[in-house]
């Protein structure tokens, strides 16, 4: 175990037992009425609950640098030790507000005024208890939610695109895009299977899959193989690796290793029926016209940058119409929309929006706004479009609460909106 990891587990182990004890104090306004052995045995209840799947999550943690990498149980560990932990932390705040409130009165309240029976500080009504387990109870749900059904609740977002340089045979050329699958993390074959359903009834002319087919090594995928080949399109299926594709996360025995890995993960996209496209082109042609489909391999800021625009530009004509396939949308911000060619669309994915956020006509928020410019939904600069998927699957957190895994259904137009 490295000395890194140890300090920040004594870390969490000891936060974590002392919020413990300040939740359950909070609880105790409303025993009062219980027997001895009744609050022993939810104190028992509460504290095994809490230390046990700490200390499972920790334990499993220790394995998860190697291959395979964090499993279903360890996400499943770590996604209950979250909502506990929030809960938790929720219920604290309104106890403490209570005690700051409390506090503020025992030093401004004489000693003669004190009501018999109180200590230093005012005793803590129940009324406050009751309110904490409410103001707790809806995180707590809410998460519950997102594992149990939020994660597979598929939602599809169709968006009209208009250029006025798009060939005329592609007025009307429609785009399903999928990113982010992130097959090591399933854990419903047959929701997944609804998902897959749901993107074959688009029913568009090209499939295109924007990155993280894995969480780590290329066997997660294996099962689901004869599911994703069920996806097809008139104009074929075309995808690109994301980061967590090249294995990068897990500790390999060796080089060799790795690089096996990587080469049996192209193998699975052609078993799909994809076309991995790796920093290269290929024209789309319909009725004499055609229009220059671009995938690079992955780029991203503070993620590893492999990909080469330049070199899968090559043979591209300038006034050629352009699409890019670009995992990470950080390769757009900083390179792809101030590039000499002109290119008139990438599609991205790899924030999931936080796999958390809100997202009403009028009002969106997510926490990954503080760390990408583009999180989701569609971008446009100078003519330059950029959209990022917010992820088929899900990763670390077994979830999704708010921001639902989504199936983007792209149409092109030639012209100016009506």
């Amino acid at each position: 175990m490295r000395h890194g990891f140890l300090q920040f587990s004594l870390f969490l182990a000891t936060a974590s037992i002392l919020l413990d004890i300040y939740v359950y104090n909070g609880f105790k306004p409303l025993l009062n009425k219980w027997s001895k052995t009744a609050r022993l045995t939810l104190l028992y209840i509460y504290f095994g609950i809490n230390i046990g799947v700490a200390v499972a999550l920790l334990l499993s943690l220790t394995n998860a640098g190697k291959p395979p990498g964090m499993t279903v149980m360890h996400q499943w560990l770590l996604s209950i030790f979250i909502t506990l932990l929030v809960t938790k932390v929720i219920f604290a705040l309104v106890l403490l507000f209570n005690d700051a409130y409390r506090l503020i009165v025992a030093l401004t309240t004489k000693k003669e005024d004190k009501i018999n029976g109180e200590g230093f500080l005012p005793q803590r009504r129940k009324l406050v208890s009751k309110a904490a387990i409410t103001a707790a109870a809806i995180p707590f749900a809410s998460f519950w939610y997102a594992m149990l059904k939020g994660k597979y609740d598929y939602k599809v977002h169709k968006h009209t695109l208009y250029f006025d340089d798009l060939p005329e045979a592609f007025d009307g050329f429609t785009i399903t895009q999928v990113s982010d699958i992130h097959s090591g993390s399933f854990d419903n074959a047959a929701a997944v299977q609804r998902g897959i359903d749901l993107a074959n009834a688009q029913k568009s002319d090209l499939f295109v899959f924007t990155g993280d087919l894995v969480n780590n090594v290329s066997s997660e995928i294996e099962p689901y193989i004869h599911r994703f080949k069920q996806l097809k399109a008139p104009y074929g299926q075309f995808s690109i690796l994301g980061n967590h594709d090249y294995g990068d996360y897990v500790q390999w025995p060796n080089d060799e290793a790795k690089k096996a890995n990587l080469m049996k993960l192209h193998q699975h996209h052609r078993a799909m029926g994809f076309r991995l496209m790796l920093d290269e082109n290929i024209k789309l042609e319909k009725n004499g016209q055609a229009i220059s489909l671009i995938g690079v391999q992955n780029w991203g800021r503070g993620f590893i940058q492999v990909g080469n625009l330049d070199n899968a530009l090559k043979g591209v004509n300038t006034n050629d119409f352009k699409i890019l396939l670009s995992h990470d949308p950080t390769h757009w911000e900083e390179i792809v929309r101030y590039h000499p060619a002109h290119v008139h669309l990438t599609l991205s994915g790899h924030t999931h929006g936080a796999q958390f956020g809100v997202e009403t006509d009028k009002f969106r928020w997510s926490p990954v706004k503080y760390r990408y410019l583009d999180w989701a939904g569609l971008m446009v600069e100078k003519g330059r479009h950029l959209y990022v998927n917010r992820g088929f699957g899900f990763l670390a957190f077994s979830g999704r609460l708010g921001i639902w895994p989504e199936i983007t259904v792209l149409e092109l137009k030639k012209g100016k909106p009506a």
